[in-house]
């Protein structure tokens, strides 16, 4: 996809921009006319395009008026004449995005044509992003990240997603386990039906097997109807036990009976249910150490512990904060109304330096917050100084491609922006890139 159309009548300032745009680094097409560019624009749609005002033919406000009514949100940037000052001035309260007045300097359009171009860019990605939130029942969720233990366990998510396989999903308070547990039901053949997600630790003791198994009208006092528990009203999906943990020993034992037995009876009734479902539990305790010390079952242990998923905290996948903190602002962005700005290298030095208690559902907060208010505050740095496991020369290099890398994501992938951005040699960031396995396409913006 071109990211400019550039039209205009003489063909000495096409040529001359040709070589400016190029290097640049801005894929352009050059038009001497606006309906030969109006017939590319059935087959591909550029980030922007420039027009002079007087052309023979349809004339540069014609191009405006066509863009607005047809292809709504491409930025348009008319050249104009010295005495086109006050058309041009009403082509931006029509909705041009902005005039360059004639003589002008490459560098000063390329200026314009690469802000109209990030305008652009951030609009799609916004679209898009909403696009994506509102189909997510549909996709999936998205689970963010390149590093080994992430591509590690997407392979396992994928491995087992379409399986009947109860799955325990362990992992410290925020690391994203009712996230898995979507992917997982959303990646099998039972993504059609309910997902049921349940607190254990959120139900008080004497209401959660009518909570789980639902009851009968007039089962005790209070059921003054019949009601379908959370195992029921999975069937043919999936059930989330998040802190299992927490669960009551006497719960325990109804559910290792009905794991076993896959079928349940409503309180007040000797009906058995047939159920069909996938469960699958979650914990951030050792249940084997809590089972040998007698604060959980082990046979039901035992009966969870078929596969077993680990999921890091972010301080042991620091690579993968620049990535994920950008797509919580993105998605902070679209709900408020807001921009995303981009972070300083300040301010990713100070994600990077976080030890991230909380982990990913610290780092959304913090994205939200940056959104809203305009700058970080990732917990208290006063405890962030304490020893990282890593050696100078790993947290120096680790620092050093979550720069390169939010760079590319600020640049949506130019290897020259990124390169003045740096301010380094072509050379030294293609070598940076290969040495940290950066590859500049998983930046560029996908509409």
């Amino acid at each position: 996809m071109s990211q400019v159309f550039f039209i205009d009548d003489e063909s000495d300032i096409r040529i001359a921009l040709e070589q400016s745009f190029e290097l640049a680094d801005i894929d352009a097409k050059f038009f001497a006319n606006v309906e030969d560019a109006l017939l590319c624009l059935k087959q591909e749609t550029p980030l922007a395009i420039i027009s002079d005002i007087r052309l023979p033919g349809l004339s540069g406000l014609d191009l405006l008026n066509t863009i607005s009514h047809h292809y709504a949100g491409i930025p348009v940037i008319l050249i104009t004449g010295h005495g086109d000052i006050s058309m041009a001035v009403q082509a931006i309260q029509d909705g041009a995005y902005d005039f360059i007045e004639k003589p002008f300097s490459a560098e000063r359009l390329i200026e314009i044509t690469e802000r109209a171009i990030e305008k652009r860019q951030l609009t799609l990605e916004n679209e898009q992003l909403k696009r994506s939130l509102k189909a997510s029942q549909t996709l999936g969720p998205r689970i963010i990240g390149d590093t080994a233990v992430i591509q590690n366990l997407r392979e396992t998510i994928s491995a087992v997603a379409d399986t009947h396989a109860d799955i325990l999903l362990f992992g410290e308070t925020g690391t994203g386990k009712e996230l898995v547990a979507r992917s997982l039901h959303e990646q099998s053949t039972r993504k059609d039906a309910n997902f049921v997600a349940v607190n254990c630790g959120a139900v008080p003791e004497n209401l959660i097997e009518s909570e789980l198994y639902g009851h009968e009208k007039g089962a005790f006092t209070g059921a003054e109807t019949t009601r379908v528990g959370k195992f029921e009203h999975a069937q043919g999906g999936t059930l989330f036990l998040d802190e299992i943990e927490s669960m009551p020993m006497q719960a325990q034992i109804r559910l290792l009976r009905v794991l076993q037995e896959r079928s349940i009876e409503r309180v007040g009734s000797n009906t058995l249910i047939p159920l069909d479902i996938r469960v699958i539990a979650a914990t951030k305790t050792d249940l084997n150490q809590a089972s040998l010390e007698g604060d959980f079952r082990q046979d039901l242990y035992y009966r969870l512990n078929i596969v077993t998923l680990d999921l890091p905290p972010l301080r042991e996948r620091k690579d993968d904060i620049a990535a994920l903190f950008h797509h919580f602002q993105l998605v902070a962005a679209s709900r408020y109304g807001k921009t995303a700005n981009a972070l300083s290298p300040q301010e990713l030095s100070q994600l990077i330096s976080h030890d991230w208690p909380g982990n990913v559902r610290e780092l959304r907060n913090c994205a939200e917050r940056f959104v809203l208010l305009g700058k970080i505050q990732a917990g208290d740095h006063a405890h962030d100084s304490k020893e990282t496991g890593q050696t100078l020369t790993e947290q120096v290099g680790l620092f050093e491609k979550s720069v390169i890398e939010q760079a590319l994501i600020e640049t949506n992938g130019s290897i020259k922006e990124t390169m003045e951005k740096l301010n380094i040699p072509r050379k030294t960031l293609y070598d940076k890139m290969q040495k940290y396995q950066l590859i500049k396409e998983s930046y560029k913006s996908n509409p």
